[in-house]
């Protein structure tokens, strides 16, 4: 197999209803559940650390409260809940393919009566459609969402981000790092206890396949490393080229 078959071979993520597919991302969180707090678990765990790690992170590379920041995947609002009230009013963008974390994302940012001002706009799509918000964003944050998408979502997902990017913008990722393409073998990530893949969820990347991706879709990608991610993943930096 090629390295453009693998990046571009009709590869889809697996169904919701997969038994073998590591997360279920489909499945549509009760209101008991969202009433219960299980979405944080759902996300994932390591709610406050991960979050505000994220948070911290863009804070670094230049994230001001008057810039405009799209966060992709952004779930139940893990980093949501501390960007929102640093973002100026209607700063904070965010999308993903799960309705119901929208939803407990919203509950959360309910917990502080000062958020209603800030407009936040969340929209649930499973194509990356950034166009719909009729903005160009300063920065872009995809935390834990290439780690579980197939190569051909990626590229998509690159593409419509360099749509929609501001001059001079810039999108930050992490994925799981594999040390050259087409990588077959599982990888064990410790402490986690995390194995990923080269074709199933979650999934690990070379860096000749995210910058070969990046290139076709138009962006420049500067590897960043290592940003003491607690689960071992690695941060990327995406800029039009």
């Amino acid at each position: 197999m090629s390295l453009l078959q693998k990046l571009f071979g009709g590869k889809t993520t697996p169904p919701v209803n997969d038994p073998d597919a590591e997360n279920q991302y489909g499945r549509q969180l009760t209101e008991t559940e969202i009433s219960g707090g299980e979405h944080r678990q759902f996300v994932g765990g390591m709610w406050e650390e991960i979050g505000l790690q994220q948070f911290e992170f863009m804070k670094k590379m230049g994230l001001m409260p008057g810039h405009r920041l799209i966060d992709i995947g952004c779930g139940c609002l893990r980093a949501g809940v501390h960007l929102v009230p640093y973002l100026d009013s209607r700063n904070y963008y965010g999308i993903d393919i799960n309705a119901s974390l929208l939803e407990a994302g919203r509950r959360e940012l309910s917990k502080n009566p000062a958020n209603a001002a800030k407009q936040p706009d969340l929209r649930a799509t499973d194509q990356f459609d950034l166009a719909q918000f009729g903005a160009q964003f300063d920065f872009a944050l995809a935390a834990s969402v290439f780690t579980h998408l197939y190569a051909n979502k990626i590229g998509r997902c690159l593409v419509q981000v360099k749509k929609n990017l501001a001059p001079g913008g810039k999108f930050y990722a992490t994925f799981f790092l594999a040390p050259g393409p087409l990588h077959l073998e599982p990888i064990s990530w410790e402490p986690g206890g995390i194995v990923t893949h080269f074709d199933r969820d979650p999934f690990h990347c070379s860096l000749v396949e995210m910058e070969t991706l990046g290139r076709f879709a138009g962006l420049s990608m500067e590897y960043l490393g290592n940003w003491a991610h607690p689960r071992h993943q690695k941060m990327l930096c995406f800029t039009a080229a």
